[in-house]
């Protein structure tokens, strides 16, 4: 398939599934027991591209991890701005199947309602998942050309980012002294929520919430051990 074809396709499938977010909470608070932080890292072996997926799952009050599982397999479909999420989604999906508990949130170290088409990776996965989801960036994704205020230097501060009258997103200030990190909805769940959410797994050595801090750091483990077993192979 060509890209302009696939562009179209892609185009197409998003604007079907954007009827359906939902940008309110399914969920009463008490609910939330189990978050699961998602992350995604690509290599290229053999001359082939390979990513792992890997799915973190914190327990809401103690903080602490009671599951990770990973997925790795090539990459064949070719990066296309503003529909990473079909690059990723197969990854994510075969990386759910492994999880033996029933979690209640996934957060995803990526953009969700903040995206062009509000269908960032976040809300995409949603659909498949069937969980409320939360988008947290490390970076911001420029939408129309609007840039985000960079919000007050103390833990908590934030701003919306609004675009022709439709709020977005957040910059979010999770630490004093660091950079914002971007909050949006995924899906079934309101903005407030979401940067509560986040908030209350923000600690005292990172600006990241814990469930994507820890996919992050495992995905990065992750592909430095497979590149060490090639290299070992190699040898």
């Amino acid at each position: 398939m060509e890209i302009e074809e696939m562009i179209l396709n892609y185009t197409s499938q998003q604007n079907d599934l954007r009827k359906h977010i939902s940008l309110e909470n399914n969920f009463s608070a008490d609910q939330i027991k189990l978050v699961a932080g998602a992350d995604i890292a690509y290599w290229n072996e053999n001359n082939k591209e390979y990513g792992v997926c890997c799915i973190q799952v914190i327990d809401f009050s103690s903080k602490k991890l009671v599951e990770q599982v990973e997925y790795i397999n090539e990459i064949t479909i070719p990066y296309i701005s503003g529909f990473l999420a079909f690059r990723e989604l197969p990854l994510i999906i075969e990386a759910a199947k492994k999880l033996k508990i029933n979690l209640d949130l996934y957060m995803f170290d990526g953009n969700g309602y903040l995206h062009s088409r509000h269908m960032g990776i976040a809300t995409h996965a949603s659909f498949f998942l069937e969980k409320p989801t939360i988008g947290v960036a490390k970076t911001y994704y420029k939408i129309e050309n609007t840039d985000f205020i960079m919000p007050e230097n103390r833990a908590g501060a934030y701003t919306d980012i609004v675009i022709d009258g439709v709020v977005y997103g957040r910059a979010l200030r999770s630490r004093k002294d660091v950079k914002p990190i971007f909050v949006s909805c995924g899906n079934e769940i309101d903005l407030d929520t979401a940067t509560k959410i986040t908030m209350h797994f923000i600690e005292k050595d990172s600006r990241l919430p814990i469930p994507t801090r820890y996919a992050d750091l495992a995905t990065h483990h992750a592909r430095k051990l497979r590149r060490d077993i090639m290299i070992n192979k190699r040898d």
